[in-house]
């Protein structure tokens, strides 16, 4: 690999991108109004997006894909010209009462044509077309009929909302992607530079791999602690499973099945602190909490979802024979002692967490210590090439993920400023009838198929605003409602039919797309529930006292290892459906009931009873086969 880019269009974007980073870091010390720094930086995400991300119409001349990539490139310095310039005047009006120039809705539809361009680039025209329904409804919703209808913006307002206040592209989702998302994305591009990505996969394979159905235990582990500083689903099953799918495959595990455990265990990396992805650090802002207490709360869900996972992988692996890797095939993964320094980044970022710091300022000192750690040992050691590796990897994927979720701004936008959200909560309740369940079934199934082709922080916006209002009249804590829908937007990246994770997933181990889909699917059924705990156990997110928090994390992990033997089929001897029903009904009730409860106890001690007498009964078989007829 090339030290520097070379090319006049790369040259362009690693400065510009190296600009970036140097005006964030300068933010960190210096911080500046929300209308200078939000628009200074998704202007500079824009133009690398325009860079990196060219056209693409290969029908057309090249001249003319060029000419439009530079004219929507000027466009953009345009505009963020326009903000500097009028920066004095924005952050001095009076919005509904000062008049809106023409030059600023000149400004306004320039930034939102841009922000809709660049998310197709990004992402596709899934979101774009989500985009445009509620820009659409903004104009027109007046037209609609019964509790959607509203009397619409005109344009003038419209612009206004939209584009000159925080409430806006420039609003919640922008700051995230300022104070939180750049620096964590900046991290996880020098840590994976130095190597420290695929020290993740080689300890996992030491670990796991001559276990049962060891190969997928180490892609599950090598995937959840890839996730924990990634974030990305996608990304995710990308570095890691070139590697853990090709393994998985080798020692028996049909492609779509080693691409579904791929998937799965990729997607968990957003549930996994202490990065959780982006729309966790969209999640802190909304509900108002530092992110280490978010992370926190996010803890022992994540390591219910793995345990689960690895579960029920070991039991699928012993009913069907798979393989364990052999120990010279485990020892032919490089050396793990002279690279086990490079562990200490991640550690810093969490000890500074833990410690207090601020999450932007951890992230950063983390990303330091990955100029420095290298160094401790010879065969380590980095140079040039991997720097700019790194400074060229992080921008580019900051830009990929600053522009749709600046473009999802206009979603909050018009759903708050329509009452929309609100009516729908109302609309809600009523189809539910006010039950609980109901309107919990209703927002699990809205987060999946909204999640179906978005990106996993569009999801949880979008849910957020229609569904969490509902889910707290039903005096829902604001943590639960949040982390409720957050987790059914994460999974809907492996639920068929669009998901996006098991579509990379299909496409690295060179399997059905379809049938990777269901795989991975079909896993994730495993913690399919995990989120009705939310609900009625606080002390599943880390809220109560630690006596609270210790029975509701031990009840999670024991009601998720019921449904893992359900899911699994096994438990010493392959597990008829006569067994795996009850099993699973019981584990269903210990999961939505409150740990400790009687509820709880009767439902738990049925399930262990049913699992422990099987598993006597399968120790006695054992023993009599056993035994010769001989003797």
């Amino acid at each position: 690999m090339s030290a520097a880019p070379r090319h006049p269009v790369q040259t362009a974007a690693f400065v510009i991108g190296t600009g970036l980073i140097l005006f964030q870091i300068w933010l960190l010390l210096a911080p500046q109004q929300p209308l200078f720094e939000r628009p200074i930086h998704l202007g500079l995400a824009l133009v690398l997006l325009f860079l990196y991300r060219p056209l693409e119409a290969p029908s057309w001349p090249r001249g003319l894909r060029l000419a439009i990539d530079g004219v929507l490139i000027a466009a953009t310095l345009a505009v963020t010209a326009y903000y500097l310039i009028e920066f004095p005047r924005l952050t001095t009006r009076m919005e509904n009462v000062s008049p809106v120039l023409p030059v600023d809705m000149a400004a306004g539809a320039a930034l939102v044509l841009l922000l809709l361009e660049g998310a197709r680039r990004a992402v596709g025209m899934v979101l774009v077309w989500v985009l445009l329904v509620f820009i659409l409804y903004a104009f027109w919703g007046n037209l609609l009929p019964g509790w959607i209808g509203f009397r619409g913006f005109d344009a003038e307002a419209a612009v206004e909302i939209a584009t000159m206040t925080t409430a806006g592209v420039l609003g919640i989702t922008t700051s995230t992607s300022v104070n939180f998302i750049f620096y964590f994305i900046l991290f996880g591009a020098f840590y994976a530079a130095v190597g420290g990505g695929q020290l993740f996969i080689d300890l996992a394979v030491r670990l796991a791999g001559r276990a049962t159905g060891g190969t997928a235990k180490a892609a599950i582990v090598g995937s959840s602690l890839m996730g924990s500083i990634s974030g990305s689903a996608v990304a995710n099953v990308v570095s890691t499973g070139v590697f853990t799918i090709p393994l998985m495959k080798r020692t028996g595990f049909a492609p779509h099945r080693a691409a579904g455990i791929e998937a799965i265990a990729s997607t968990g990396g957003q549930l996994m602190p202490p990065v959780m992805g982006v729309a966790a650090f969209v999640m802190a802002e909304m509900l108002g909490m530092p992110y280490v207490d978010l992370a926190l709360a996010g803890l022992i869900p994540a390591l219910a979802f793995y345990l689960a996972l690895l579960l029920v992988v070991d039991l699928s692996a012993r009913r069907d024979g798979l393989r364990s890797l052999t120990r010279e095939e485990v020892n032919a993964t490089p050396a793990i002692a002279s690279r086990l320094h490079l562990i200490l980044p991640p550690l810093v970022l969490i000890a500074l967490l833990v410690t207090g710091y601020s999450a932007p300022y951890s992230a950063v000192a983390a990303s330091a210590s990955c100029l420095i750690v290298p160094f401790l040992r010879p065969s380590t050691r980095i140079g040039w090439s991997e720097l700019a590796t790194a400074l060229r990897d992080a921008p580019r994927q900051v830009a990929d993920v600053a522009v749709p979720i600046a473009a999802i701004g206009l979603v909050i936008a018009v759903a708050v400023q329509s009452n929309l959200a609100l009516k729908f909560a109302a609309s809600l309740l009523s189809l539910s009838e006010g039950s609980l369940y109901a309107s919990l079934a209703l927002a699990m199934f809205g987060c999946i198929v909204m999640g179906m082709g978005l990106p996993t922080v569009a999801a949880y916006i979008i849910g957020a605003v229609l569904f969490v209002p509902a889910l707290q009249e039903l005096g829902i804590q604001p943590l639960a409602a949040h982390f409720f829908v957050f987790y059914y937007c994460v999974l809907s990246m492996v639920t068929p039919p669009v998901a996006l994770a098991s579509f990379a997933a299909a496409a690295v181990g060179q399997a059905s797309t379809a049938k990777t889909s269901f795989s991975a699917f079909g896993l994730s059924l495993v913690a399919f529930f995990v989120p009705f705990g939310f609900v009625f156990d606080p002390g599943v997110l880390g809220q109560g006292g630690l006596a609270q928090v210790t029975l509701s994390a031990g009840g999670l992990f024991a009601s998720t290892a019921l449904w893992a033997v359900a899911f699994g089929g096994w438990c010493g001897r392959p597990l008829t459906w006569a067994w795996r029903l009850p099993i699973g009904v019981a584990g269903l009730a210990s999961v939505i009931l409150p740990a400790g409860s009687g509820a709880w106890l009767i439902a738990m001690g049925l399930g262990w009873s049913m699992v422990a007498a099987i598993g006597l009964l399968s120790r006695h078989t054992r023993k009599e086969m056993a035994v010769s007829p001989v003797e």
